[in-house]
């Protein structure tokens, strides 16, 4: 691989991403996230900001394991007035669980006259005294100068200067940000095209925002002019309009460019996956007209489009839809997604035959339950667990032979209101019926509870399992109080393992107990197969 024409991937989603407006991930959820990056093989994954709220110093405390990428710390440089060894941010900054920083400076003059209020060389030396000192203390530091397109447009020597002081002092990569996202594709191509003669491409990143719906094309842009670090975040999540998104950046550097990733070609048939993944970690929906990976990207509705698309894909399809894990919809008679399911199988590892009966009744339905409002790109154990019941690979480790949920809100003793669940549960371990009985905080708890009451000691591999996140999603918001609803539940145990389970039903108990009955199953056939 040539490294002049080698790109390098950095996701940003768990830390910019963070600041779109509705977005809240937990520490589960960027665990899950900071996974699926890891196996797509970005190059690095920017945790969050060290010290900046409970959630991110909760992140950084237990950090990821990851294979392939590098993890992230975000920061700030050095204080006006501090010394870079006597600042409590750089310092928590350094002392984060992570080998490699980025930390923001800005390099715009206005920036620093009004929103710093210091001199302008005392802006450059806290860049310099920042990345210096962090150097001697991290494998990797980079540098985002914030502003610096606007910056480079008022005072071109003034931006240099700034990143001259970075990469002066040992920063790997220096990253150039159109903070404002308000820079035209024609003006990154000139001024990148400038910045290389000073720093070499190869030290080079961009950071785009989305706010004139250029982002992806300024990403481009400023990669063909000799940038090879690329900032984004999956499906361009991020504050105003968002940044560049790397589910579409990803396959048009692949696909259409001679720019060399990481991601193979196998790693790229993932993008669909990890796009929805995302969606069902924030619950909302997906966007249908995604670029890529959405259900419409390539949907062909009657008349003379269907019968082209039949005879050649390419009269209306600029890629084949496999290659970033989508499929083509002909909204009269939908394929069958037969090499997603096999994909699936791939990952899971489970070997069969293409032409297996079982893979086109499984496919039809895993249609036929998403069309329910099932979600499987966000639940894994529960695919597993549907996919291997249809090959008759799943035992039965129990059956649920009757549940009872109470729920009870009342004054107690000491004029507190309290509300109280109790669940009452009946098993049926191999012919033999148990019944138990518990408390929990909320019908799910008590639930979940009850269940592991009667299963535990049957199944002590149960004792170290516990529901890590819970979200619940409305399918028919036209039906008020009788909408069919989704609930998802993330589990783990003590080895770290996490895994997604989905339930759906008109009543929120049902799909609790769908979605819980395969997380509980779904770890007995783990540990069954050990």
């Amino acid at each position: 691989m040539s490294d002049d024409k080698r790109v390098y991937l950095f996701d940003t989603t768990l830390r910019d991403g963070a600041q779109t407006q509705g977005v809240d991930f937990s520490v589960g959820d960027k665990m899950a996230i900071a996974q699926a990056l890891d196996k797509l093989k970005v190059d690095y994954v920017e945790g969050g900001w060290p010290g900046a709220n409970p959630t991110d110093d909760a992140f950084f405390n237990a950090p990821p394991e990851l294979k392939h990428a590098t993890f992230t710390a975000f920061g700030m440089t050095r204080r006006p007035g501090r010394s870079a060894a006597n600042d409590p941010g750089l310092t928590a900054l350094i002392q984060a669980k992570a080998p490699a920083v980025c930390m923001v400076g800005k390099s715009w003059d206005f920036q620093v006259d009004v929103a710093l209020g210091i001199p302008r060389n005392e802006n450059i030396d806290m860049i310099a005294e920042s990345v210096l000192h962090a150097k001697e203390r991290k494998s990797e530091v980079m540098l985002d100068a914030e502003h610096f397109f606007d910056g480079y447009k008022a005072n071109p020597q003034y931006a240099l200067d700034c990143i001259l002081a970075a990469y002066k002092n040992g920063a790997r990569w220096v990253v150039l940000c159109d903070t404002n996202g308000g820079t035209l594709p024609h003006e990154i191509e000139r001024i990148v095209g400038e910045v290389v003669n000073h720093v070499p491409g190869s030290h080079l990143g961009i950071h785009c925002h989305n706010d004139t719906e250029n982002a992806v094309a300024n990403s481009l842009a400023g990669i063909r002019a000799g940038i090879r670090q690329v900032q984004g975040t999956l499906n361009g999540l991020g504050e105003r309009c968002g940044n560049a998104n790397l589910i579409s950046l990803i396959p048009s550097l692949m696909l259409k460019t001679d720019f060399k990733l990481g991601i193979s070609d196998a790693d790229l048939a993932q993008l669909t996956h990890i796009s929805r993944l995302l969606d069902e970690r924030l619950n909302r929906a997906p966007n249908r007209g995604a670029a890529y990976v959405g259900d419409s990207a390539f949907a062909h509705k009657g008349g003379l489009h269907v019968s082209a698309v039949e005879k050649d894909p390419r009269t209306y399809e600029h890629i084949e839809p496999s290659l970033v894990g989508n499929r083509r919809h002909i909204v009269v008679s939908d394929q069958s997604g037969r090499a997603n399911i096999m994909a699936r199988f791939r990952e899971i590892g489970l070997a069969i035959d293409a032409h297996d009966p079982k893979v086109a009744t499984l496919v039809e339905q895993v249609k036929a339950r998403e069309f329910d409002g099932y979600a499987y790109d966000g639940a894994e154990a529960s695919f597993e667990l549907l996919a291997r019941r249809a090959l008759g690979h799943v035992p039965d480790f129990f059956r649920l032979s009757r549940f009872r949920v109470m729920d009870e809100r009342r004054w107690n003793a000491r004029n507190e209101l309290v509300t109280e669940s109790e669940a009452t549960v009946t098993v049926d371990v191999h012919g033999n019926e148990t019944m138990t009985v518990a408390t929990g905080n909320g019908p799910v708890n008590a639930l979940d509870t009850a269940l592991r009451k009667a299963l535990v000691p049957l199944y002590p591999v149960l004792d170290d399992m516990r529901l890590v996140d819970f979200k619940v999603r409305i399918l028919t918001p036209q039906d008020g109080t009788e909408a069919i609803t989704r609930v998802m539940i993330e589990s783990a145990d003590a080895s770290g393992e996490r895994w997604t389970t989905v339930g759906v039903s008109g009543n929120i108990i049902d799909a609790s107990y769908e979605a819980l009955n395969d997380a509980i199953t779904w770890k007995l056939l783990k540990a069954s197969s050990n």
